[in-house]
């Protein structure tokens, strides 16, 4: 959207002031010296109002809107038969949109109105019958609504972007710390075993200990590996992503209903389920048949993962425990227990 306006207004601006000055030329004005000095300072506070307004102080910025306003409400008067005219509505626009402070530019907007029906009161009087009616020139301003609203609008897309990355930002920190600070403080506790049991002289199970640290940060060194994988795939809709880790894992897949729009809290959980219960499924049943469906209802997005082996556990790292809690949190649910012929784990998470 600001791409397109920042190639929009400067286009409008040309067009309207080349053909302004091509009328001017073809049918002289009946003040020339008045007319054209005035349109000149219009374009160049135009112009202005393109490329520099957004640099300057804020009370720069209300001075050449007033300017570029008042300048050229009189065009009304003066050359009511050129695009000329056009500029008052441009400018009201610009200051609604660029201006910070919305008294100023209703304020500089009803100048312009008052001062385009001024200038057309007294064209009249002077018994130019080609001037537009008064109550014409009042509609200079109206342009200010629609500038006040559009910086509304952006503003609060500015406002829903911003809060999306904090969301984003913390996500990814809530990962870090899941995966990375679980491996950490197993890490930290088996050293600091293996260092009293030195010091005790037991040097057989202080090397025990370092083994058993070493083989945390081996898992913990897989699942931030599977994190970052996970980060990586909730940029793909959720069937498609759940797809690509029932084919890593050697699953069948299946999905029903509508998926629709589903949230990224509800994606990245289910991605992580899946990840846990395919690894799980590998790790306690190697080699059994592992099937993963996803199912969509208008109330509920429900993961499936069943196997036909035997599995003792729920993992490590993480874990399904962990799982479970994130599902508690959405208002959704987790089970994993036999089921069937083997294990089976599945997730509902509310939509």
């Amino acid at each position: 959207m600001r791409l397109a306006d920042e190639m929009f207004r400067p286009l409008v601006t040309l067009a309207i002031a080349t053909v302004t000055v091509v009328q001017l030329i073809d049918r002289p004005p009946r003040l020339p010296e008045l007319t054209w000095t005035l349109t000149a300072v219009v374009i160049a506070a135009a112009v202005a109002s393109v490329f520099v307004i957004g640099r300057l102080p804020a009370r720069a910025q209300v001075v050449l809107a007033a300017v570029f306003v008042l300048s050229s409400a009189p065009m009304f008067a003066l050359a009511p038969s050129t695009a000329g005219v056009a500029f008052v509505f441009v400018a009201t626009g610009s200051a609604g949109r660029e201006l910070a402070s919305r008294r100023a530019s209703v304020t500089i907007a009803a100048a312009g109105s008052l001062v385009a029906m001024a200038s057309t009161w007294v064209a009249e009087a002077a018994g130019h019958s080609d001037v537009p009616p008064w109550w014409l020139c009042l509609t200079a301003g109206l342009p200010v609504l629609l500038g006040l609203m559009r910086r509304e609008r952006l503003a609060a897309l500015a406002a829903a972007e911003y809060t999306a990355v904090l969301e984003e930002r913390g996500r990814i920190a809530r990962e870090i710390h899941d995966v990375v600070g679980h491996s950490l403080s197993g890490i930290a506790v088996q050293l600091d075993m293996a260092d009293a049991l030195h010091g005790a002289g037991k040097t057989t199970e202080a090397n025990e200990a370092v083994l058993r640290a070493r083989a945390l940060a081996v898992s913990g060194l897989k699942e931030t590996r599977r994190a970052v994988h996970a980060l990586r795939e909730e940029t793909l809709p959720l069937p498609e992503a759940i797809a690509r880790l029932a084919e890593t894992h050697r699953a069948s897949f299946h999905a029903s209903g509508d998926a629709g729009q589903v949230s990224v809290k509800i994606t990245q959980t289910i991605i992580r389920a899946a990840q846990e219960a395919l690894a799980n499924a590998h790790k306690h049943a190697p080699g059994a048949e592992v099937a993963v469906s996803l199912e969509f209802s208008a109330s509920a997005v429900v993961l499936t993962v069943t196997d036909d082996g035997t599995q003792h556990g729920q993992g490590s790292g993480m874990g399904l425990a962990g799982m479970r809690e994130r599902a508690a949190l959405l208002g959704g649910t987790l089970s994993a227990g036999p089921g069937g012929p083997g294990w089976t784990v599945r997730m509902e998470l509310p939509r």
